[in-house]
């Protein structure tokens, strides 16, 4: 295998770490089994990019032996969009929306009424409202922003998942479970350096292991050790511990003097909530950089000991 999707995690004792998310999940199987219903729904997924939410979602339809359904939120433009959607699951499916809260507030409506009535409305033109009922399937939605969902539709969610970045740890062994899976052969030094540099995040890990599977199979090996690695992450322009060359400019330029938003996005040439959005949040979150209540950049000690340290350059 090539691919780094080629394998996935198809039950609930594959995937690693998210204990409480696979306790929660645990429970509404054996709910649904005992009962001989689908399993809860709505059932609302959060957690920030990259996290596995799909892949909960997909083991979810695994565990129940149910066909598995998944739709990009910003695929459905109108009602009837939708109603395409909720019309063709069949009983006991599972059905995936993506990104939900870029859902219209009007679409969010339509939703939550018909998983409340179980069924949709259409209007006719010409033609009296038809009233259609729709399968008893499970519905998952998933997030990265929950504040742009509907109250109503955030309240009436059976099940909520939480999911939260990953332990290094967990990372490193994610990696080596893939690895194996594929058929990958990975030096055991290579896991914990690729798990430094993944910002917590499983698809960050894998997009690198398959960037090194690139750089070794570019050369005609078939081992990934740590100069395929370091080849990667030259490639990918990361430094140890996963920083793009945005965030490094980011980092310089608040070494000389706390720094306004504003200002910083010109310093990198982006809009500001290009910086606040892509730049900041890992800075922030690796306690490398912090605000303060006038709006003010600074770097802490932390960041003060990573320019020192790494000396990073201009890309």
């Amino acid at each position: 295998m090539s691919d780094i999707n080629d394998v996935q995690p198809t039950s609930l004792s594959h995937l690693i770490g998210q204990e409480h998310a696979k306790k929660v999940i645990e429970v509404g199987l054996n709910y649904a089994f005992s009962e001989n219903q689908p399993f809860p729904t709505p059932t609302l997924l959060l957690g920030p990019p990259g996290i596995g939410k799909t892949a909960f979602a997909n083991v979810i339809a695994q565990e129940m032996c149910s066909s598995f359904t998944e739709t990009l939120a910003q695929s459905i433009q109108s009602p009837a969009d939708m109603h395409a959607v909720l019309l063709g699951a069949r009983d006991k499916d599972v059905v995936f929306l993506d990104e939900c809260h870029e859902l219209d507030k009007k679409l969010q409506t339509l939703l939550y009424l018909a998983i409340d009535k179980r069924r949709i409305v259409v209007n006719g033109s010409g033609q009296s409202p038809q009233s259609i009922p729709i399968a008893d399937f499970t519905l998952l939605l998933a997030t990265t922003d929950p504040q742009r969902l509907l109250q109503p539709l955030k309240d009436r969610a059976k099940v909520i998942i939480n999911c939260d970045y990953y332990e290094p740890e967990e990372l490193a062994q994610i990696v080596w479970h893939r690895s194996r899976a594929l058929g990958w052969d990975v030096h055991e030094a290579v896991l914990p350096l690729i798990a430094q540099r993944s910002r917590g995040t499983p698809r960050i890990a894998l997009r690198l292991l398959n960037s090194c599977w690139r750089c070794c199979r570019s050369e005609g090996e078939k081992n990934i050790d740590i100069k395929h690695l370091e080849q990667a992450c030259q490639l990918e322009k990361i430094d140890e511990i996963g920083l793009d060359s945005t965030e490094r400019r980011y980092l310089i330029a608040l070494g000389k003097g706390p720094t306004r938003l504003g200002v910083m996005a010109c310093i990198l040439g982006l809009e500001s909530r290009a910086v606040s959005h892509h730049v900041e949040p890992f800075l922030l979150r690796s306690g490398l950089v912090v605000k303060d209540k006038n709006g003010l950049r600074e770097l802490t000690q932390q960041g003060y000991e990573y320019l020192s340290h790494s000396r990073p350059e201009t890309d």
